[in-house]
Parts: C-alpha cells; structure tokens; sequence
C-alpha cells in the first residue's frame, strides 16, 4: 500500500546538519553518510569495519534490512530511522552489555525526544505498550562492533508488518522529527558507550536498564538456539547482561534465545 505521506511531509535527513551537530571535538562521531536507498546500512558498515570508530550511515529506504534471529526489517522510504553505526571497543570491555546499553541508549533518548514511555525487551527491543517500536542488531567482527537500529517514526499501521509493532505517530509522541530524534540518540548512545568503555560503575547501567526492562518479572517462553522452549518466570539480569529465567527445573542463565512475554506484571 502507498504512503498516504508526501516526500514534503516525510522531509528528508540532511547529512550537513548532522555533520555539523554530531561530528566535532570530543565526539566518537567522525563521518555521517546519508543513503537514499541500500539493502543494508550494517553491510555497508562491515565493509569499512577496519576504519576507526565513529561512522554513521543512515538509509532513507533499506531494502533488506535484517534484525536479530535474521528477522527482516521493513521501512519505507523515510518512515523511520535505520542506521548503523561503527565502535571499536576498548581492550577489557564486557561486549556482552554492548547489545543492552545501545538498547538503552536509543530508549532513553526516544523517550526524551518523543514524550512517550519505551520499555525494554530484552536485550535489546525497544517496546510501546507492549508493542515493537525499534529493534537493534550488534554483530562483532573481530575488534570493530557494528551497531544496527531500526525506529519507526512515522510509519501508519498499514505499512507495518503486523500488529504486534508500532511507531511514534501510532503512540501518539509529541515529536515525530527523525534529525532531532537522530541527534539524540546517538548522543545518548556516545555517553553510555564512553562510561562503559571507560570501566565506569556498571551498577548504575546495570540499574538503569533493569528499571526500563518489562522482560523482568514476565512469564515468558524463550525460543532457546537450539530450537527448544523454555517456559518460567524472567527473575533478573545477572552481571553479564545476560537473563535470569526459572523454570520448574530451576533458574537458568541466557545469554541468547528468542523471548516472547506471555504476561507481563
């Protein structure tokens, strides 16, 4: 279905006034491309992962974006915010938190920018009344991390893929202005990455997130790597990112799997 939106109603991003917000002294932010149209801003990323942290590519359209658990990610051209970022982690860094603080990172800022609550699942959906407003990708090639995030801005319920998503128009957010969304998020994100690398008290990230994450204290059934169900009760979040589950045969540690809450307190 067509967008009931004009490109003058769904403006375009401007790679100079990005530039020129995100990319100066003290910032990790050193080069912000703008993409009309490409299957993937992390492979376009991954292709420069031996360059020094800090590029920014963002796609107007991605045509085959792909998510965790490789989900396909669809956006219309300038609906929402679909970029990737490069860091190169410091030596000694836990990467098991990466996914969650970059999670955390584009709630915090969405929430700031739009008015409304985002919660966390976990490790890293960013959700709306229970529905799936953004979703992020890491994947590791060797020292490099390249960071994906996908934000429905002003995607209409017609042009999502199914009722169990939504995006800024539908929660009603006082903002829908993908630049001033973009600059906040990657700030967000430059301020928890620097803390983190930095060797900063965890504890406080640690409680920051477990504050926004509806996954603690759900019923949940988690679609584990091999394919196998686990159903039990999401306890906590141990000091590795990773998620605390106890099920009728005791409290299991995840480090990856698939989580669907099945009723959240």
């Amino acid at each position: 279905m067509s967008s009931p939106y004009s490109d003058l109603e769904r403006a375009p991003l401007r790679a100079d006034s990005l530039t020129r917000a995100l990319v100066r002294p003290g910032s990790i932010w050193r080069e912000v491309r703008i993409l009309a149209d490409t299957p993937s801003t992390n492979a376009v990323v991954v292709g420069a992962a031996t360059q020094p942290e800090g590029l920014v590519v963002v796609a107007e359209h991605q045509s085959a974006g792909r998510g965790r658990l490789d989900r396909i990610w669809v956006s219309p051209p300038r609906a929402g915010l679909t970029f990737s970022v490069l860091l190169r982690p410091p030596a000694g860094a836990q990467w098991s938190w990466l996914p969650l603080l970059v999670g955390l990172a584009v709630a915090e800022a969405t929430e700031e920018i739009s008015g409304i609550t985002v919660g966390l699942k976990w490790p890293n959906d960013l959700l709306v009344d229970g529905h799936k407003l953004a979703g992020i990708l890491v994947e590791r090639h060797g020292p490099a991390a390249v960071v994906g995030v996908g934000l429905n801005v002003t995607t209409t319920r017609d042009e999502l893929p199914g009722p169990e998503a939504t995006s800024l128009l539908l929660a009603d957010a006082a903002v829908t202005d993908r630049e001033s969304l973009l600059r906040a998020v990657l700030r967000s994100m430059q301020r928890r990455y620097l803390a983190w690398g930095a060797g900063a008290d965890n504890d406080e990230l640690a409680t920051a997130y477990a504050d926004r994450c509806t996954t603690i204290g759900s019923e949940v059934t988690v679609t584990l790597p091999d394919g196998s169900p686990l159903v039990g009760r999401a306890t906590g979040i141990d000091p590795t990112g990773c998620l605390l589950v106890r099920a009728d045969d005791g409290e299991h540690v995840l480090s990856s799997g698939d989580v669907m809450h099945v009723r959240t307190q």
